[in-house]
Protein backbone atom coordinates (compact mmCIF):
# COMPACT_ATOMS: atom_id res chain seq x y z
CA UNK A 1 0.00 0.00 0.00
CA UNK A 2 2.07 3.32 -1.36
CA UNK A 3 0.52 6.00 0.35
CA UNK A 4 -3.01 5.08 1.17
CA UNK A 5 -4.35 7.51 3.39
CA UNK A 6 -2.02 10.63 1.64
CA UNK A 7 -4.34 12.93 0.57
CA UNK A 8 -7.40 12.05 2.35
CA UNK A 9 -9.66 13.76 4.79
CA UNK A 10 -8.51 12.86 8.64
CA UNK A 11 -12.23 10.94 9.22
CA UNK A 12 -11.74 8.85 5.87
CA UNK A 13 -7.78 8.09 6.87
CA UNK A 14 -9.04 6.60 10.05
CA UNK A 15 -11.92 4.67 8.19
CA UNK A 16 -8.91 3.15 5.80
CA UNK A 17 -6.61 2.53 8.37
CA UNK A 18 -9.28 1.24 10.67
CA UNK A 19 -10.27 -1.27 7.52
CA UNK A 20 -6.59 -2.23 7.08
CA UNK A 21 -6.23 -3.30 10.87
CA UNK A 22 -9.43 -5.35 10.42
CA UNK A 23 -8.40 -6.87 7.35
CA UNK A 24 -4.70 -7.88 8.98
CA UNK A 25 -5.86 -9.55 12.12
CA UNK A 26 -8.70 -11.31 9.91
CA UNK A 27 -6.69 -13.03 7.28
CA UNK A 28 -3.41 -12.54 9.16
CA UNK A 29 -1.90 -9.95 6.70
CA UNK A 30 1.52 -8.97 5.95
CA UNK A 31 1.45 -5.62 4.37
CA UNK A 32 3.87 -3.45 3.38
CA UNK A 33 2.58 -0.17 3.76
CA UNK A 34 4.64 2.81 2.44
CA UNK A 35 3.97 6.47 4.15
CA UNK A 36 6.00 9.81 5.11
CA UNK A 37 3.46 10.13 7.72
CA UNK A 38 4.92 9.52 11.01
CA UNK A 39 1.72 9.41 13.05
CA UNK A 40 0.40 6.68 10.46
CA UNK A 41 3.45 4.39 10.83
CA UNK A 42 3.17 4.58 14.51
CA UNK A 43 -0.65 3.88 14.70
CA UNK A 44 -0.25 0.99 11.91
CA UNK A 45 2.82 -0.64 11.70
CA UNK A 46 4.25 -4.10 13.87
CA UNK A 47 7.77 -3.09 12.35
CA UNK A 48 9.32 0.17 10.44
CA UNK A 49 12.11 0.17 8.14
CA UNK A 50 13.41 4.06 7.45
CA UNK A 51 15.02 4.39 3.80
CA UNK A 52 17.28 7.40 2.49
CA UNK A 53 17.56 7.83 -1.15
CA UNK A 54 16.42 3.97 -2.09
CA UNK A 55 18.60 2.21 0.86
CA UNK A 56 17.06 0.91 4.10
CA UNK A 57 19.10 2.99 6.97
CA UNK A 58 17.32 1.50 9.87
CA UNK A 59 14.91 -1.29 10.48
CA UNK A 60 13.00 -1.95 14.32
CA UNK A 61 10.14 -2.65 15.85
CA UNK A 62 7.66 0.45 15.89
CA UNK A 63 8.42 0.82 19.63
CA UNK A 64 11.75 0.58 19.39
CA UNK A 65 12.59 2.84 16.38
CA UNK A 66 10.19 5.28 18.07
CA UNK A 67 11.46 5.10 21.48
CA UNK A 68 15.48 5.15 20.36
CA UNK A 69 16.12 5.80 17.08
CA UNK A 70 19.61 5.25 16.40
CA UNK A 71 20.19 6.19 13.02
CA UNK A 72 20.66 10.27 12.32
CA UNK A 73 18.27 10.39 9.67
CA UNK A 74 15.80 8.67 11.81
CA UNK A 75 16.69 10.81 15.07
CA UNK A 76 15.82 13.77 12.13
CA UNK A 77 12.45 12.58 11.11
CA UNK A 78 11.16 12.17 14.50
CA UNK A 79 12.63 15.08 16.36
CA UNK A 80 11.07 17.43 13.99
CA UNK A 81 7.71 15.62 13.20
CA UNK A 82 4.76 16.88 15.48
CA UNK A 83 5.25 17.46 18.80
CA UNK A 84 3.42 14.38 19.73
CA UNK A 85 6.77 11.78 18.90
CA UNK A 86 9.38 14.08 20.58
CA UNK A 87 10.80 14.02 23.89
CA UNK A 88 12.78 17.10 23.60
CA UNK A 89 12.26 20.05 21.93
CA UNK A 90 15.78 20.09 20.42
CA UNK A 91 15.31 19.51 17.04
CA UNK A 92 18.15 18.18 14.51
CA UNK A 93 17.72 19.82 11.21
CA UNK A 94 18.94 18.20 8.28
CA UNK A 95 21.37 20.69 6.54
CA UNK A 96 22.40 20.62 2.50
CA UNK A 97 20.45 19.43 -0.52
CA UNK A 98 19.31 15.77 -1.01
CA UNK A 99 21.99 14.77 -3.20
CA UNK A 100 21.03 12.83 -6.26
CA UNK A 101 19.76 9.06 -6.43
CA UNK A 102 20.89 8.57 -9.67
CA UNK A 103 24.40 9.64 -8.44
CA UNK A 104 23.86 8.69 -4.67
CA UNK A 105 27.07 9.90 -2.86
CA UNK A 106 30.18 7.39 -1.78
CA UNK A 107 29.97 5.61 1.50
CA UNK A 108 27.08 6.53 3.53
CA UNK A 109 24.21 7.85 1.31
CA UNK A 110 23.41 9.90 4.14
CA UNK A 111 26.73 11.65 4.94
CA UNK A 112 26.31 14.54 3.49
CA UNK A 113 23.95 15.89 5.31
CA UNK A 114 24.64 13.75 8.66
CA UNK A 115 26.22 16.04 11.71
CA UNK A 116 28.06 12.98 12.81
CA UNK A 117 30.03 12.16 9.27
CA UNK A 118 33.39 11.54 9.81
CA UNK A 119 36.17 10.17 6.51
CA UNK A 120 35.09 6.45 7.31
CA UNK A 121 31.62 7.51 6.12
CA UNK A 122 32.70 8.72 2.38
CA UNK A 123 34.80 5.73 2.39
CA UNK A 124 33.13 2.92 3.40
CA UNK A 125 29.08 1.69 3.43
CA UNK A 126 28.34 1.07 6.54
CA UNK A 127 26.77 -2.73 7.29
CA UNK A 128 23.57 -3.41 8.70
CA UNK A 129 24.53 -4.20 12.41
CA UNK A 130 22.12 -4.91 15.57
CA UNK A 131 22.17 -1.83 17.74
CA UNK A 132 19.73 -3.98 19.74
CA UNK A 133 17.03 -6.95 20.28
CA UNK A 134 15.16 -6.42 17.25
CA UNK A 135 16.86 -3.12 15.96
CA UNK A 136 19.11 -3.19 13.06
CA UNK A 137 20.98 0.05 12.03
CA UNK A 138 23.22 1.15 8.79
CA UNK A 139 25.28 3.79 10.71
CA UNK A 140 29.05 3.63 11.51
CA UNK A 141 28.35 6.12 14.58
CA UNK A 142 24.75 4.24 15.99
CA UNK A 143 25.12 4.96 19.45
Amino acid sequence: ADEPVSALDVTIQAQILNLILELKEKYSLTILFISHDLSVINQIADKVMVMYLGHIVEMASTKNLFSNPRHPYTKSLIETAPQIFRKNKNKVLLKGDIPSPINPPSGCVFRTRCHKAKEICSNEKPKFKEAATDHEVACHFND
